[in-house]
């Protein structure tokens, strides 16, 4: 080695150069030429770092690149807000450093994870434009199909996050079309219904109203109308055994009063909270020769109410499910706004209610004085999708308890999405969040989930997410900042 000098860019303590022969000892530059070598080792230099330093940092400036002459190294990977080792090596060869170098300006260049120095090291280090312009230069063959491999990587990456989303608003949407469906039909089949008896109702009137029902009696029995209408709306529901006791009741007192069918009538008037009291006053105001034409209309008013209900009840449920789906979506708003985070977590909710599986129970958590926080609201939806949508998977079968928490402090909102299901085991828990990674069968999953909610989590709202998992009690934590930076 000769004598230290300035190094270019890059950085170190006692820099010596390294020659030709010594830097072909090293596996990456041995099969150069001459001037190929005469190249690197003008530019390059030789840094010797002490036990415990920060050779390059994760997200600093890539201006390096680093081969490991002698010592022990370590690799790290900021994971979660949390410093992972990701490899340790002795090695003499092994690189690290400005990877990408070759890439120039198509991309940012940052360092993408941090070298440490183990023990005392020395490392060759040589600037990352003079390794970029070389590789270039001797193998633009090889540079280009390096391009393409990264590129390459990276589209396929970005369809597949798009097929990923498109899978999960097909399923959502199949979902949603069934919850709509549900209601829709009830509304149609009650509709049907209250036009035959808003039929029958004017047949019975008119029989009533044909002269044999003097004005008092006619008057009586309109108020008795009102009364039922007003008893149908706000009848409060029986048990199972209640209803059977009271149509037994109702059913034997219109039999003993000769009125056809009363059998069948008997469960629209306890619906309507009609009892044997109340027919007595009919029977009072009418008359036994009227009586079974005005019970009959009067059944015909409870169950227009009764109906008229059920359509008021699934128009109202439709209307939630296309609200919770405009939540959801936010087709209808900016990209960036101010939301309340449990708007969005039941929207959600609601449009995964058909994928709830058999044997589970939802529970919410919520600290409703959490504020509104600023954030890309349809895209933290795909969050709550993909982590409810992994707790489900994972107590599908068995049954369970999904468990949505919040809570928020000054700084920061915390959601917590919990299931029962068997845990992550630790041998695969450190590779969760590693794209195309999954445990799922095939077809079933492209392994982008976690990744696309990372990504959205910690590095469009500077928010961190992070996991803790035991058998029974898997527990995902992702961290909002209230305010945060511009």
């Amino acid at each position: 080695m000769t004598e230290p000098e300035q190094t270019d860019g890059c950085g170190g303590v006692g820099q010596d150069m390294l020659t030709a022969d010594e830097l072909r000892t090293l596996f990456l530059f041995e099969s150069l030429d001459p001037a190929q070598l005469a190249r690197f080792v003008e530019h390059g230099r030789v840094e010797h770092r002490p036990a415990g330093t920060v050779i390059s940092r994760e997200g600093d400036p890539a201006t390096c690149f680093y081969v490991l002459l002698h010592g022990t190294i370590a690799l790290t990977r900021r994971i979660h807000g949390d410093e992972v080792e990701v490899g340790r090596t002795e090695q003499r060869g092994v690189y690290a450093g400005a990877m990408q170098a070759y890439l120039g300006d198509r991309i940012g260049q940052v360092y993408s994870s941090s070298l440490h120095a183990i023990s005392d090291v020395d490392v060759f280090a040589l600037p990352a434009d003079v390794l970029a312009g070389a590789l270039r230069e001797w193998f633009p063959m090889a540079t280009h199909l390096l391009e393409g491999l990264f590129f390459g990587m990276r589209a396929s990456q970005t369809i597949v996050g798009e097929r990923e989303r498109l899978l999960a608003l097909g399923s959502l949407s199949a979902g949603l079309t069934h919850e709509l469906n549900n209601p829709a039909a009830a509304a149609v089949r009650a509709t049907a219904i209250l036009r035959e008896r808003v039929t029958g109702m004017r047949h019975k009137l008119a029989m009533i109203a044909d002269g044999r029902l003097d004005g008092t009696r006619l008057k009586s029995l309109v108020e008795l109308q009102e009364e039922a209408v007003k008893r149908a709306a706000s009848a409060p529901p029986l048990s199972p055994m209640a209803t059977s006791d009271a149509e037994d009741e109702l059913g034997g007192w219109l039999e003993d009063h000769d009125i056809a069918g009363g059998w069948d009538l008997a469960p629209t008037l306890v619906a309507g909270g009609v009892d044997t009291a109340w027919l007595e006053r009919i029977s009072g105001a009418v008359g036994g020769e009227n009586l079974e034409a005005a019970v009959r209309w009067l059944t015909y008013t409870v169950e227009t109410e009764l109906l008229m209900g059920e359509i008021d009840d699934a128009v109202t449920r439709v209307s939630t499910l296309v609200a919770a789906a405009k939540q959801y979506s936010q087709l209808d708003r900016a990209s960036f706004q101010t939301v309340d985070v449990h708007d969005l977590l039941d929207a959600t909710l609601t449009m995964m209610q058909a994928k709830v599986p058999g044997g589970v129970r939802v529970v919410k958590d919520y600290d409703r004085t959490a504020p509104p926080i600023p954030a890309y609201a349809a895209e933290l939806n795909q969050v709550w999708t993909n982590l409810i949508d992994n707790a489900f998977s994972a107590m599908r079968g068995t049954g369970g308890t999904l468990t949505i928490t919040t809570r928020h402090d000054a700084e920061r909102i915390l959601v917590e999405i919990g299931d029962t299901g068997p845990g992550i085991p630790p041998e695969i828990r450190p590779r969760i969040f590693e794209p195309f990674f999954t445990t799922k069968p095939v077809g079933e999953g492209t392994g982008l989930g976690l990744d696309i909610s990372y990504r959205i989590i910690v590095n469009k709202h500077h928010g961190d997410i992070r996991v803790n998992s035991t058998p029974g009690d898997t527990r995902f934590e992702v961290q909002l900042p209230l305010n945060p930076p511009a």
